[in-house]
């Protein structure tokens, strides 16, 4: 099946209040034409789920900065200035999760279960009296799986079924978002018949994929930001 989908028709499936996760580690692998056209359509009360927040005027900060965002879950906002500042004025609620605990939660959800078990966190004050059990003779902290409605996906190349292949980074995220989420966006400047990329070399199977944009098809607004997924 032929998933290459226009831009705007694969954006305006995603609704006011959605969860979404956004694949990329800083601006590697962020899907910023997509996210563009999500600000473009005006989509609000949203919940994100990303690694970071970019940088500010970038990537999903153009959402935050434009009050679309409610809620962000992520590792680390502190390369975004403004991102902070929405945090601390109580505008934007952010929930925070070590790097390595928010990858198991989102791959967790992938895997179709619905949490773990883990040692981390034991004692500190994020951790709740009611997040623990004890399990053969040791007291464990339940962790519960993150799953989002959405996934915005940024592939370096793709054919048209959409088996996708990463780069660099972007590899940290993105194939775990892709199996936890019930639709999935991408968006890839490379696009070839099936059959062109060797089957050991694709991450994410086309089975996990809805909608693929090209981002070749788009004007050169959309893929400004193009340059900074390949650094």
């Amino acid at each position: 099946m032929n998933k290459v989908t226009h831009i705007e028709e694969a954006i305006a499936t995603i609704p006011s209040g959605a969860v979404v996760m956004v694949g990329g580690f800083g601006s590697p692998g962020t899907p910023f034409s997509l996210i563009n056209e999500l600000l473009r359509q005006g989509q609000k009360h949203l919940t994100l789920i990303k690694n970071d927040a970019n940088e500010a005027g970038i990537g999903i900060s153009k959402l935050i900065e434009a009050g679309r965002v409610d809620r962000l879950i992520t590792t680390h906002i502190g390369l975004n200035k403004t991102a902070i500042e929405w945090m601390n004025t109580q505008r934007l609620e952010v929930e925070f999760h070590p790097q390595g605990m928010l990858a198991e939660k989102i791959r967790t959800a992938g895997a179709g279960s619905f949490g773990f078990l883990t040692d981390i966190g034991l004692g500190c004050e994020i951790t709740r009296e009611d997040q623990l059990l004890d399990w053969e003779g040791e007291r464990y902290k339940v962790e519960m799986a993150l799953k989002a409605d959405f996934a915005l996906i940024h592939a370096a190349r793709s054919d048209r079924l959409g088996n996708l292949v990463y780069e660099g980074s972007a590899m940290n995220f993105s194939p775990l978002m892709a199996m936890a989420a019930d639709q999935v966006i991408v968006e890839t400047p490379e696009c070839c018949e099936p059959g062109e990329i060797a089957p050991n070399q694709i991450h994410t199977p086309c089975a996990f994929v809805n909608s693929l944009v090209l981002l070749s098809l788009l004007t050169q607004e959309y893929a400004v930001m193009e340059h900074h997924v390949r650094h």
